[in-house]
């Protein structure tokens, strides 16, 4: 199945800038059996795992994370750039490759104790997710698992998630 997935994968050479390699994965969303046997493959892995809430990182992890939220009968709660929530929050900084960026979640989002996973369409170097698990944990959730769609392997994020259970749907 990942086979049929990576190829709704586009890549998109020298976006956002000059050397990179896009990974478009409109494509997959825009067809609707494909969206619906990624969401039903995160689902199975996860099914029995009691999720309470999931936890997923703006904007596309929205995407992945509010679809599986609904499927598995969880809460959904958005980890969002600094500034972006209404409410009371707390904020995790993470490196980028010219100084700093941070992300926040309400700070009422989570109780303790609650089991949470977490989702993202793309690991890349692991910096925003890091920052995201650390948000959770400051709020006393029990990370169950991280899923992304698509782990880069040769960025090696999974090197600063090892203390975590992940899951990727597929690999570049």
């Amino acid at each position: 199945m990942s086979e049929i997935l990576k190829k709704a994968i586009r890549d998109i050479p020298d976006f956002p800038k000059a050397g990179i390699i896009f990974k478009d994965i409109t494509p997959l969303l825009s067809d609707g059996q494909l969206f619906s046997r990624t969401i039903d493959i995160m689902y199975k892995k996860f099914r029995n795992k009691e999720i309470d809430k999931i936890a997923a990182i703006e904007s596309r992890g929205f995407i992945f994370g509010s679809a599986l939220a609904y499927k598995l009968g969880a809460g959904f709660v958005p980890i969002r750039k600094k500034g972006k929530l209404p409410h009371t929050t707390i904020n995790a900084d993470y490196a980028l490759e010219y100084g700093t960026s941070s992300v926040e979640i309400h700070s009422d989002a989570i109780n303790k104790g609650e089991r949470i996973l977490l989702v993202d369409d793309l690991l890349a170097t692991g910096g925003t997710m890091k920052a995201s698990a650390e948000l959770v944990e400051k709020l006393e959730g029990e990370i169950v698992a991280i899923c992304f769609l698509i782990n880069l392997t040769f960025l090696k994020g999974l090197d600063k998630l090892k203390k975590y259970n992940t899951y990727s749907l597929m690999e570049f």
